[in-house]
């Protein structure tokens, strides 16, 4: 402990001694450092923190998705746990308590509270029946609710509030903590089990499951269960239920299915992340190095006064660990501001984005890192001082062996981090060309001056379908009446918002054969004028007129749902959907559109686009008259002023009706890249970190190797050597250590960036333009880098050369 304090305290005076090395050494340690911390801050409370529930390890998720008659069967006929389902995107009207909210609510089945094993903080969780149909006025509010529109009022408990124009009754309210399955959920109602409503019970709402294993039961058990429960469910179905549906199902610890499609992203920016570290423990490395040639003489005489190798290297690590621990309370420090930009960069939907601190497991991980990195960083040079004699250190004209060591580490170490910055700047190219190619893709329609609002009535004001159709035919007619307005129109999904409308649909003289389910269909209803309004052309037959509203039964399908289900010749073709007795006839075809991403138009589990005009015969996936809209409306003005003028207009047809999400078609097509724009920017800033590293790396080098031969350029230019040779043999030093480095990073990163593929888009892992901007870009500044120190070079005085030591 003696030795140890006294190497401490000369390591201190040292680095004092050494202000510009310390300092460029802390921060570039802080930078890496911090960055990984952040990124580790993020797998910790995402991927690694247990679940805030009783006995998180017991919570399992069943594959796939069921609607409510499926999961009323499993929670009869499974034995290995107790079940319980969700459904998230549900929305309800808060009225008759001052201004109407749209509020956020997940349906449950009354187990789930007790399967999660979290009480209320005021109340109860619901009761075994309620939710069955007629049974379950009540809900739950979430905390925050509870504090920001009833003021944390003791005795809400018991008060009766209006959802949708139906009483419910507030049982209880649930803690802050608990934000299950998001935090966007304000309300927990229970779900309507209703078997005579066959629509409701089997067709809509297919939601996921979880469960509590029983004590004894394993997952594997569960699973298998889980498959035999799957084997035979198709049959309980009023309709053929196709094979491929969830065939593949298993059980997952909750914890892992939460974050199943988050996992992969943070895994490749903690690995990005990582390289920026190890290229700065590399460049410290490298600064290190050239200080310990400096500090031979000492060392020597350290040694020749009977210090051992031993000792010196602890000395010398010592040194290392002070500078890294220094760098690690500076990157603790910026951790927390790189915490919060990355909190605000990633989408809102991340799963327990909200959960993520700096708490102690991060901590003791800095502290981690930073021994680590004070190691890796100080082991080679702390043992490259060591190598040569006491007496060859000692003597002015005994460096060569020294020096070459020095030298081949050094080279080295550059080389490995201009390899590990090029995978990197790789990788980030990639991600940019992708996210260039999905920000200028062609959605199909025209988003600019187009604002949108989602306009949601009470569902029971829309139980009078006749009121409902003619609220929103009268608030359309306003709103086209509206200065400054070109046009408005109605829809009842909007492309790219994330909300998805589906429904069987039966097709005339189709042959799907006996035992597959009927093809499932994105349903839209849509006003007269939609089409025009977004610029979406009708390639066959005709768009809608206002007489379609109320008139026979029609429909327009997308180009490829045409192509696919109709044959040749569409128009005049018949649709039926399951649970209706009205045949629709095909009137006309528009193009696909992007409608539930940029990359896609309809999701993978679904076969085609369906639209029908507004009015009592566009049922959705409820079975009936959608009440929720969004309105589009084509103007100049902005959105905050039209949102003032939709709500004024919309206050005055229905008091009771919210108008939210208020936005620019443009704005509704940037959130919709949101996410691969997060990682496309994260990945860029470790990849830019990365090639200043790389760069600075290797102009330190140079200049060290440049210092080293100051004597010997001196005497090459005594002997007549023109400034133009010392400039070209320095640079082609310099290019030689770029070059190896950048070919041995490209063919790292023709191995690496195929762990990126499931995140790009209209580019492939090994795309070779990428690759090839890459090489260019590191030649130029490699040439750039190597030429400051190759310009000083050939300012060299050959007299005060010749006279060096």
């Amino acid at each position: 402990m003696e030795s140890l304090l006294q190497d401490l305290r000369f390591g201190f005076r040292m680095l004092r001694k050494n202000p510009s090395f310390t300092a460029v050494a802390v921060i570039t340690l802080a930078l890496g450092i911090g960055a990984n911390t952040a990124i580790f801050s993020l797998v910790q409370g995402i991927l690694l923190r247990s679940l805030p529930y009783r006995q998180p390890d017991r919570l399992v998720s069943i594959t796939g998705s069921y609607p409510r008659g499926a999961f009323a069967a499993m929670r009869e006929q499974i034995r290995s746990a107790e079940v319980a389902a969700y459904a998230e995107g549900h929305e309800f009207n808060l009225t008759g308590s001052g201004e109407p909210v749209r509020l956020k609510a997940t349906l449950v089945s009354s187990e789930l509270f007790s399967v999660l094993g979290v009480a209320p903080r005021l109340g109860r969780a619901f009761q075994p029946g309620e939710d069955l149909a007629g049974h379950g006025q009540v809900l739950v509010l979430s905390n925050a609710l509870w504090q920001g529109r009833f003021g944390g009022d003791p005795n809400i408990v018991g008060r009766v509030i209006s959802l949708d124009g139906v009483p419910r009754e507030v049982v209880g309210v649930m803690p802050p903590e608990f934000r299950f399955p998001s935090s966007a959920t304000d309300i927990w109602v229970p779900l309507e089990i209703d078997p005579r409503n066959v629509i409701s019970y089997w067709a809509s709402d297919f939601m996921p499951v979880i469960g509590r294993l029983h004590d004894g039961v394993s997952v594997e058990q569960a699973s298998a269960e889980a498959r035999l429960f799957q084997s035979h469910v198709r049959a309980l179905f009023p309709w053929p239920m196709s094979k491929g549906w969830n065939a593949d199902v298993s059980v997952l610890p909750l914890q892992t299915a939460m974050v199943q499609d988050t996992r992969s992203r943070l895994i490749i920016l903690l690995a990005a992340v990582a390289l920026v570290l190890l290229i700065a423990c590399a460049n410290v490395a490298n600064l290190t190095l050239s200080r310990e040639s400096a500090r031979a003489r000492e060392i020597a005489i350290r040694a020749s006064l009977g210090a051992g190798r031993n000792r010196i290297v602890r000395q010398l690590l010592t040194e290392s660990l002070v500078i890294a621990a220094a760098g690690g309370v500076l990157g603790f420090l910026l951790a927390g501001l790189g915490l919060s930009v990355l909190k605000s960069s990633l989408p809102a939907d991340t799963p327990r984005l909200s959960e993520v601190i700096i708490d102690w497991p991060v901590l003791l991980f800095t502290a981690a890192l930073a021994v680590a990195t004070g190691i890796i960083s100080g082991l080679a040079p702390a043992l490259q001082s060591v190598r040569t004699e006491p007496a060859g250190r000692l003597h002015t004209g005994g460096r060569g062996s020294a020096t070459s060591i020095s030298r081949s580490l050094r080279a080295a170490l550059v080389i490995g981090e201009l390899s590990l910055a090029v995978v990197l700047v790789c990788g980030a190219g990639l991600l940019i060309r992708s996210l260039w190619a999905l920000s200028h893709v062609d959605p199909g329609f025209l988003s600019e001056h187009v604002v949108t609002a989602h306009i949601t009535p009470n569902e029971s004001f829309c139980n009078d379908v006749p009121r409902c159709v003619g609220f929103y035919r009268s608030l359309t007619g306003k709103v086209q009446s509206l200065p400054g307005v070109n046009g408005a129109a109605l829809i009842s999904t909007l492309p790219l918002n994330g909300r998805v409308s589906k429904r069987s649909v039966d097709i005339e003289n189709d042959r799907t054969p006996p035992g597959e389910s009927l093809p499932l269909f994105w349903m839209n209803a849509v006003s007269s004028g939609y089409f025009q309004l977004m610029g979406i052309p009708v390639l066959r037959g005709r768009s809608f007129t206002e007489a379609d509203s109320s008139g026979a039964a029609v429909a327009m399908v997308s180009e490829s749902t045409a192509r696919r289900w109709l044959g040749d010749d569409p128009l005049g073709k018949h649709l039926h959907l399951s649970g209706q007795d009205d045949w629709y006839t095909v009137v006309g075809v528009v193009p696909d559109l992007k409608a539930y991403d940029l990359a896609r138009s309809i999701p993978d589990w679904m076969n085609g686009t369906l639209y029908l005009p507004y009015g009592p015969k566009s049922t959705m996936e409820s079975g009936r008259v959608p009440s929720e809209m969004t309105l589009a409306v084509r103007t100049a003005a902005s959105a905050p002023q039209m949102q003032d003028l939709i709500q004024r207009t919309v206050a005055a047809l229905n008091a009771d009706t919210p108008v939210t999400e208020v936005k620019t078609m443009p704005a509704v097509v940037s959130e919709a890249i949101s996410g691969p724009r997060s990682v496309t920017l994260l990945f860029t800033s470790f990849a830019g970190l990365a090639l200043v590293l790389g760069i600075v790396g290797i102009y330190g080098v140079i200049s060290f190797f440049v210092g080293q031969r100051t004597r010997e350029i001196g005497i090459r230019m005594a002997l007549g050597a023109r400034r133009r040779d010392v400039v070209n043999m320095v640079m082609e030093e310099g290019l030689i250590l770029a070059v190896t480095g950048v070919g041995a990073g490209l063919g790292a990163a023709f191995v690496l960036t195929r762990f990126l593929q499931s995140l790009l888009f209209g580019v492939t892992a090994t795309d070779p333009l990428s690759f090839s901007g890459v090489a260019i870009l590191f030649a130029l500044v490699a040439l750039a880098a190597c030429y400051i120190p190759a310009r000083r070079a050939s300012q060299v005085d050959p007299m005060i050369a010749l006279r060096y030591e």
